[in-house]
This record gives structure tokens, C-alpha cells and sequence, in this order.
């Protein structure tokens, strides 16, 4: 049997393998997508359900570039909630709720409407390599395929292993086999590997649950939506319920800690630090009496449950005993127990910044094989890798994102310059530049890019054309235009804000912490119609809003982005021998000989690289 040769081949079709594929193949590479099963392409492993703090910024990134997965949501959504409106417009982070089948059926039907896109069922056992170069890949079955340029997006299965209890057993997710031999041979190679955890609550039967006994969590009364394309707004949603674990439901799991692979130290990999596993929520906040759960469908047309917060690897029949002792789930049944997963990883320290790989050419890692944890992670490293691979197959220089560009740039900065020995988790702590890189904002800060790169529609790039010209008149208006204190005083009284004593432009009204544009637009009928002629989208009203009540923040921001974006265009030789600088310290010498950085700006986020190691370098380069 013949086999084309291919520009890229993707392995692995989870998050960061769909949007790999799709994004090469979306810019003109010949692609093969190679899985160990179709019928899992773009499985929702954990729990069904995108977007969330920091991670909904993520997605809309994704988006605005051109990727698949805000569009794959937003079609199969059972609710939609923006999170964290009670704080400033940088916290406001989209989620959804999502249909477990249906996310999965609408990856796959976008992958095969994809005209570059070649599919293949079998286990990629390692890389196919010719005069030291990599050639292609090598599957279970003996076969070779040919390519320029390999992305592999293996998430839990190198080498993985299911710990229920005492048991254990190979498996890259229930259900599934693990996968052998990559690691093995880029071991051989000269690539450090390390074994990192994580693990999934069980699944319960919703017809024995009584809801009556939980809270419901509705979806926002005016749903949104992730992609800036014209994908649909859920019309109706099904909501959510929270309950609380209890001192019993605590001293039924302490029954089975002699039987944790977590405790008894079977599992030696660590586990995601932000959604530990019940057992550990109970050892380590043992001051606690109850921990939340969220009780979420798992689909439109099935009765299946996610208990998120519940994440265990005790004993089965500990699980299911500790769960029939919480409100609501006294009459559970169970489908199938939680379990922890141990599985190999790559510290991402031996990555470029444009996620090849430093000591293969042609060669990318994207999603859990990194570090990472999240759906959201992976995806974006899948794209990154995915436009870059396609990029070096075409001797064009890859695409990276700066920090102040995007949430995608700041966690792969974050993975190559600081490393990860947990999985690794976004958060908008993680970012200096959280009010620039808002959710509202993706469209305008990254679909220039992805338009340039060949990735973005002509559709995508005229919208954002249109929606920036838009949202500036907004601005320019309401600072031109004023507004008589007879008008806008007995409303400002009402909201408890100081009257004005004369004509003032409408934007230092809205300047007020007390006063939305929305409700000037209700209450105010010169700012009606000032905004009625104007004829302008929501979503351009809106940007105009927060640039104008944020814009002492956002000019902060650029300019410190400005200053450290200096220090990102001062690019240090490859072959820098830095044990040779006596003027540095030791362990910047050490560090920075072992992670070999790109530039001056990567080299000032290096952990053990001081100011003064920065000044010792500006020097040297200058001479």
C-alpha cells in the first residue's frame, strides 16, 4: 500500500492534536491526523465543559486566530456563563457547559470538512528518522508515513497507568490502551522525561439523584457565546446543581487512604495543584467540614453525571459508599468509578518558543506531553504548534505571541523559560497584562495576526476592521459630545453620585464608577440618541465602555509592556557559551547555558537570573 507524503503529521487527536491539524491544514499543509481510535477524536476526557477562569480568555484567543474550539463549544452548549461580572472587565471569563457526544461530533465533522486533512487509525510508536533528521512516524502496525514535520499531542497516554484503589492497569484514558515506545526512544535521543498525575471523578446515574436537595445554577438570563464568528446563542439551557460533601462523607474516605496510590506512594508523578483529588482536599484542609460540588449533565439526551470536585483514585466501593452520604446522593448509582492516571511528559524547558522541539528539528510538543493541564491549555499549544509547523515546512519564521499579546503567549513563555513540575494550570494571576488581555478584546488583539499568518477569513478580518471603527466613534462621540445637568443630575442623585454644576462631556460621566453606559443609553435620552444615530453593535458599545472607564490601566499596561517588549527584540546567540561570562552569577550561568534562551526578555524570566545578570548581558552583547 502507497502512502502519500505528508507536510505534517499530527499524533494524538485530543484538544491540542484537533486544533493542530485543523490549523496547518487551514494555512495549506498536507496533513495527517493519526489516533489509536477515531471514535474518540476530540474526547472530552474530563469534565464536559470549556472555558472558565483565564481559560475563557483562552479560548476566545483561539478563535480570534482562526482555531475551531470557541466555534465546536458554542454548538454544543447546555449553558453559558460569564463569570466574575461582579468584578472588573479583565476577571470576566466566558464557560460553557457542554454535550459530551455532540462536542466530539462536531470536532470531528469540522476535521473532515477540512480539505487538507487525512485521517489514520493506528498507535504511533515512534519517529521514523533518516541522516539524523526526522522523516516521519512509525505505527503499531509497521507502517511509516513520510512528513516534513511532526506534532505530537499525546496527552495521558505515553506510557500510562489507570490506579483505582490497589489496582492498577495500563491505559491512556478507561476504557483505552496506553501508548508505547515514543518515550522510549526520545529518551534515546537525549529528551528528559518525567511522570506527572491527574485524575477524573466517577460518573453517576442522574435518574437517582434528588435535585430537590441540591442548589441549582442556572446559565446568564442572556446568554453569550465564544466565537466572534456567527455561530448560534443557545436558546435553551439545562442548568447545573452544587452540594457539599460532609464530616460523614470525609470519615468514609479516610476508611480507604491505606489503599490510595496517592498516599501509599504507588503514583510518583504529581498532580495538578489547583483540582486535587477529594482524598487530598481532605488531608490537607482537614479543618474543613465540607467541600462544594458541582453536579453537571453531561449531554442533552443522556441521564450521565460529572461530579466535579470529586476527583478520586480510592477504592471503588470506598467512592461509591462516601457518595450515597451526600445530600442528593443517597439513592445514587454509580457508572463508573474516579480513577488517577500517571502517564510520561517531556519538562517543556527543552522547547523553542515556537514549541519545536531544541533538540529536533521539524519536531513540535503540544498539550499535556508539555506540562499542562486543561482542555484550554492544550488547544492553544495545538494551534501554536500547529501554524508553526506549517510554517517551518515552508522556511517561513514562526509565530510567536508576546506576553502583552495574549494569555497563549504568557503560558508558553511561562512552560519554556520557568518549566513545570505540576501540571500546569492558567490563571489570570499568571498574567502582568490582564487588562489588555481581556475576552472582549481577542478579536482585535490577534485576528490582524491570524489574517496575516493565513489562518483567519477575510469575514473574520473585515468584522474586526469594522467592529474597531466602530467602537472608536462610539469614543470619539461621547467625548465630543456634552450633556446639560438638568438631564443627567436627578439620575445621578438617584445612583448617589455628585451632581454637575455645568455642561460636561459625556464621557467623564461615564468615567464614574456608579454609571454604565447601558443605563445612560435607558436613562438618559440625549445619550439614546446620540447611540441610536450612531447605529453601532453591543459589542462595539461595549469596548468603547471599558476602554474609556479603564484607560488610565490600559495606557499603564502598554507602556510597562512597551518597556519589557524592548528586551524581547535583543535576541542572544544560540551558541552562547555563558559558563564563559565570569561576570554572572553562577546560577544564571548554569540556567541560562541549560535552557539556552532566545532572547534578553526570556533570559529576565528565568528563575535565578537577577537584574544584574541582565546588565552583565546587555553589555556583553554590546561588545
Amino acid at each position: 500500500m502507497q502512502f502519500p507524503d505528508y507536510d505534517v503529521i499530527v499524533v494524538g487527536a485530543g484538544h491540542a492534536g484537533c486544533e493542530a491539524a485543523a490549523a496547518a491544514a487551514n494555512m495549506g499543509s498536507r496533513v495527517l491526523l493519526m489516533t489509536m481510535n477515531m471514535q474518540t477524536i476530540a474526547q472530552m476526557s474530563c469534565n464536559p465543559a470549556m472555558g472558565g477562569i483565564a481559560k475563557g480568555q483562552i479560548v476566545r484567543e483561539i478563535d480570534a486566530m482562526g482555531g475551531y474550539s470557541g466555534i465546536v463549544s458554542d454548538r454544543s452548549a447546555l449553558q453559558f456563563r460569564m463569570l466574575n461580572r461582579s468584578k472588573g472587565p479583565a476577571m470576566w471569563s466566558p464557560r460553557t457547559q457542554n454535550d459530551r457526544m455532540l462536542f466530539a461530533a462536531e470536532w470531528r465533522k469540522l476535521l473532515e470538512q477540512t480539505p487538507n486533512v487525512d485521517f489514520w487509525q493506528d498507535m504511533a510508536v515512534g519517529l521514523h528518522v533518516e541522516h539524523n533528521r526526522l522523516a516521519g512516524v512509525i505505527t503499531s502496525m509497521g507502517l511509516t508515513f513520510r512528513c516534513k514535520a511532526v506534532v505530537l499531542t499525546n496527552g495521558t497516554f505515553l506510557n500510562g497507568i489507570i490506579h483505582i484503589g490497589e489496582k492498577q492497569f495500563g491505559g491512556g484514558r478507561t476504557g483505552e490502551k496506553a501508548a508505547t515506545g515514543i518515550t522510549e526512544q526520545l529518551v534515546q535521543f537525549g529528551f528528559e522525561s518525567g511522570r506527572m498525575k491527574t485524575g477524573t471523578p466517577p460518573r453517576i446515574d442522574g435518574r437517582s439523584l434528588d435535585y430537590t436537595k441540591m442548589e441549582v445554577q442556572e446559565g446568564d438570563e442572556n446568554p453569550g457565546k465564544f466565537s466572534y464568528k456567527d455561530t448560534p446563542r443557545i436558546s435553551k439551557q439545562r442548568p447545573c446543581h452544587i452540594t457539599y460533601t460532609n464530616e460523614q462523607v470525609h470519615d468514609i474516605l479516610r476508611t480507604g487512604f491505606e489503599q490510595s496510590p496517592m498516599f501509599t506512594g504507588r503514583i510518583q508523578g504529581l498532580g495538578p495543584r489547583y483540582c486535587p483529588s477529594i482524598e487530598d482536599k481532605i488531608s490537607r484542609f482537614s479543618d474543613r467540614d465540607r467541600h462544594q460540588l458541582f453536579v453537571e449533565p453531561e449531554g442533552w439526551d443522556t441521564v450521565e453525571i460529572y461530579v466535579n470536585g470529586f476527583s478520586s483514585s480510592l477504592p471503588e466501593d470506598v467512592q461509591y459508599r462516601a457518595l450515597r452520604l451526600i445530600p442528593g446522593f443517597e439513592n445514587c448509582k454509580m457508572f463508573r468509578p474516579g480513577y488517577a492516571i500517571e502517564y510520561d511528559y517531556f519538562p517543556p524547558v527543552q522547547l523553542k518558543h515556537s514549541l519545536e522541539t531544541k533538540l529536533m528539528e521539524g519536531l513540535f510538543f503540544a498539550g499535556q506531553i508539555n506540562g499542562t493541564t486543561g482542555y484550554e491549555e492544550a488547544a492553544c499549544q495545538g494551534l501554536m504548534a500547529g501554524i508553526n509547523a506549517h510554517r517551518k515546512v515552508n522556511a517561513q519564521a514562526p509565530v510567536v505571541l508576546d506576553r502583552s499579546d495574549a494569555y497563549i503567549g504568557v503560558l508558553i513563555d511561562d512552560l519554556i523559560t520557568k518549566g513545570t513540575d505540576e501540571p500546569y494550570r492558567m490563571f489570570t494571576s499568571r498574567a502582568e497584562f490582564r487588562t489588555l488581555l481581556r475576552q472582549d478584546n481577542a478579536d482585535i488583539r490577534l485576528t490582524p495576526l491570524g489574517y496575516e499568518i493565513g489562518l483567519a477569513d477575510e469575514a473574520r478580518f473585515q468584522a474586526v476592521k469594522a467592529k474597531t471603527i466602530d467602537y472608536q466613534l462610539v469614543m470619539k462621540k461621547l467625548g465630543d459630545t456634552s450633556i446639560e445637568p438638568s438631564e443627567v443630575n436627578p439620575w445621578l442623585e438617584i445612583l448617589g453620585t455628585d451632581p454637575i454644576r455645568q455642561k460636561l462631556k459625556m464621557v467623564s460621566i461615564l468615567g464614574r464608577p456608579q454609571v454604565d453606559l447601558k443605563s445612560m443609553i435607558e436613562k438618559l435620552p440625549t445619550v439614546q440618541s446620540l447611540v441610536d444615530q450612531l447605529n453601532v453593535s453591543v459589542d462595539a458599545l461595549e469596548q468603547a465602555e471599558i476602554n474609556i472607564k479603564y484607560a488610565g490601566y490600559i495606557e499603564r499596561e502598554l507602556e510597562l509592556a512597551s518597556k519589557m517588549n524592548r528586551l524581547e527584540h535583543v535576541r542572544l546567540p544560540i551558541d552562547l557559551d555563558y559558563l564563559a561570562i565570569p561576570s554572572l552569577s553562577m546560577e544564571a550561568r548554569q540556567k541560562l547555558n541549560q535552557l539556552k534562551p532566545e532572547t534578553l526578555g526570556q533570559a529576565s524570566r528565568i528563575s535565578g537570573v537577577n537584574p544584574a545578570d541582565i546588565s552583565v548581558l546587555m553589555v556583553f552583547i554590546g561588545r
